[in-house]
C-alpha cells in the first residue's frame, strides 16, 4: 500500500534554535488512520501542521500523494486536506449549513449543490439536517459543534483528514459517542487520517498505526497490538500513565 503522507527527516527549530522536531520519518498508508501520541510539548501538533503547511519545516520534506507539499499551490493543497481541531473553528455568525459549505462556496459551487452536500454530511455525522442546518454554533452543544466541524472538513471530499485533539474538550460519554461515529464513518469513507491525541484508548480504538513522539523525536511506530505489547521503555511508560485509578481500585478489592 502506498504512503499518502510521508515525512522524510522532518525537523523544525525556532528562531532561537530550540528543536521542536528532530529528523522525523514515517509514512501514513492510504486509507488508514495513524494516531500520534505523546505528552504536551512532544511535537505532535507541530508535525501535523507541516502537512497542510501551517508550519514550514526547517529541515526535511513532507509529501502528500507522492508530491512535496512545497510543490503544490497552497490553496489547492489545503482544499485537498480536511482539518478538524478541538475548538472546531466554526464561524459564529454563519449557520450550520453555511459553515459546512464554506469551502464549496469558495470553490464556486451553486447554492443547490452546497445545500445537498450539507444535508448529506449532516446525516453522515449523525445530525438531522432539517433540525440543525439553520442553527448557529452558539445553539449547539460541544459534541454537536464537533460533528459540524467534521462535516465541514469533509465537504470537498478531501482524500486526507488531519485531526488535532478533536474530542479533547468533550465529556467522556460524548467523546465515546463521537469516537463511535468517527470510526463507522471512516470505515465507509476510507480517508487517510492523521490524528493527534493524548488519549491512549482513543488511539487504540481508532487507529491502524500508532506513533509515539518524545521531545520532538519519533520513538515508536507500531500497530495497536504491537504497541500494547511493546517492551520499549518509552512505550511502557506512556501506557503506564493510563488507568491508574483502575489499578488502585483493584488493589483495594
Amino acid at each position: 500500500m502506498s504512503a499518502a503522507i510521508e515525512f522524510r527527516d522532518v525537523s523544525f527549530a525556532t528562531r532561537e534554535g530550540r528543536a521542536i522536531l528532530e529528523a522525523v520519518s514515517f509514512g501514513v498508508e492510504e486509507g488508514t488512520v495513524t494516531a500520534i501520541l505523546g505528552r504536551s510539548g512532544s511535537g505532535k501538533t507541530t508535525l501535523l501542521r507541516t502537512v497542510n503547511r501551517l508550519i514550514a519545516p526547517t529541515g526535511g520534506e513532507v509529501r502528500v500523494g507522492g508530491r512535496a507539499v512545497t510543490d503544490a499551490g497552497l490553496i489547492a493543497l489545503r482544499r485537498g486536506i480536511g482539518y478538524v481541531i478541538q475548538e472546531t473553528g466554526l464561524f459564529p455568525h454563519f449557520t450550520v449549513e453555511r459553515n459546512v459549505g464554506v469551502v464549496l462556496e469558495a470553490e464556486g459551487k451553486s447554492r443547490a449543490e452546497r445545500e445537498a452536500r450539507c444535508r448529506e454530511l449532516l446525516t453522515a455525522v449523525g445530525l438531522e439536517p432539517e433540525t440543525f442546518r439553520r442553527r448557529y454554533p452558539h445553539q449547539l452543544s460541544g459534541g454537536q459543534r464537533q460533528r459540524v466541524g467534521l462535516a465541514r472538513a469533509l465537504a470537498a471530499d478531501p482524500p486526507v483528514l488531519l485531526m488535532d485533539e478533536p474530542f479533547g474538550a468533550l465529556d467522556p460519554l460524548t467523546r465515546a459517542e463521537m469516537q463511535d461515529m468517527l470510526r463507522n464513518l471512516l470505515l465507509r469513507l476510507r480517508k487517510t487520517v492523521l490524528l493527534v491525541t493524548h488519549d491512549l484508548d482513543e488511539a487504540l480504538f481508532l487507529a491502524d498505526h500508532i506513533v509515539l513522539m518524545q521531545e520532538g523525536r519519533l520513538v515508536a511506530h507500531l500497530g495497536p497490538e504491537e504497541f500494547v505489547r511493546s517492551e520499549q521503555a518509552e512505550v511502557v511508560a506512556y501506557i503506564g500513565a493510563f488507568h491508574r485509578g483502575e489499578r488502585k481500585a483493584e488493589a483495594r478489592s
